[in-house]
């Protein structure tokens, strides 16, 4: 028995996560402009590292726009388990981005270490360049709290990736704030690919965490224990009208979630009665799951059995 139940929910949900991709799309745009003008003005690699990442950033979140909006289409006949799978790779191929801008980044900085001396920033600039910074923090401390809080409601893993980059972008945005002050009061110059070389390092482990977690979504990972507990516990609540289950098996596709099971019912039941407690579970479950595409298979249990190999199991009914 295969259901495949799309929540009502969903379309505003969708509209949403759309809306909110757009908005980071705006914003990433908006600070790629300013850092590369304000570092290659002043002849900042630290700036200008930033204006890399945020460039990773800006194609991070046009990835994301439109794999959320490929992702919210249903179920067609090239594919009928849905669009999801397309959340899971932006983040690969987003991860894999990250990577390389960290490596350019770093791989500039040592060759301003290298090459040398570093020359003496103007100081109205240098001004200039320490207010971009603070901009940049605030707009990404701002879009990048929507970013999570939709994806939290929507277990978006394409806008909790593009979240968690603007995330690492205010980190090194402080860290290069905080560097182009030192700058400002010590005048040593030195200190500029220094930063950019540690702003290198902060996104090479941002881009690893995010392989790892996409890479597990591609390859069909089970769900969380503590979702699959969640889940198990919402089964064994409706114990009394059943002998147990087992064969459950769970995974993930973007932001929809699949569970199956194999349902023990009395084999004197009939077959409405059956359908109707399937039904049942389905509701409960979908109330915490909404995105959760179920199949339930249902066994007969013979009369007479005393207990099922199941994952709970509760006295037969008299």
């Amino acid at each position: 028995r295969i259901r495949m139940i799309q929540d009502p929910r969903q379309a505003e949900s969708n509209r949403v996560k759309v809306q909110t991709a757009h908005l980071s799309v705006i914003s990433n745009t908006g600070l790629v402009i300013l850092k590369f003008g304000v570092g290659f003005a002043i002849g900042s690699v630290s700036i200008i590292s930033e204006a890399i990442h945020s460039s990773m950033d800006l194609l991070a979140a046009v990835i994301a726009f439109f794999s959320v909006k490929k992702s919210a289409e249903p179920p067609d006949a090239g594919h009928s388990f849905g669009h999801g799978k397309f959340e899971d790779v932006s983040g690969l191929v987003e991860a894999l981005l990250i990577f390389g801008a960290a490596i350019i980044i770093i791989a500039e900085a040592l060759l301003r270490l290298l090459i040398g001396p570093i020359q003496e920033f103007s100081p109205g600039l240098l001004s200039f360049g320490i207010a971009v910074m603070g901009i940049s923090v605030l707009a990404n401390w701002y879009v990048s709290s929507r970013l999570m809080k939709v994806a939290k409601e929507t277990e978006s893993i394409a806008l909790e990736s593009d979240a968690w980059h603007l995330r690492t972008d205010i980190y090194t945005s402080l860290g290069v704030f905080a560097g182009l002050i030192l700058i400002h009061i010590t005048g040593y110059t030195i200190l500029d690919p220094l930063i950019a070389i540690g702003v290198g390092l902060v996104i090479l482990h941002a881009a690893a965490d995010l392989l790892r977690r996409s890479f597990a979504d591609i390859i069909d990972h089970s769900l969380p224990p503590q979702d699959e507990e969640r889940i198990k516990a919402i089964i064994c609540a409706h114990a009394g009208e059943y002998y147990g289950f087992h064969g459950f098996r769970s995974r993930r596709s973007g932001p929809d979630i699949f569970i199956e099971f194999h349902l023990v019912v009395p084999g004197e039941i009939s077959v409405t009665r059956s359908h109707d407690l399937a039904d049942h579970l389905e509701s409960d479950l979908l109330v915490e799951y909404p995105r959760a595409k179920l199949t339930i298979h249902i066994e007969p249990c013979p009369e007479g059995c005393s207990q099922c190999d199941s994952s709970c199991t509760c006295p037969k009914k008299e």
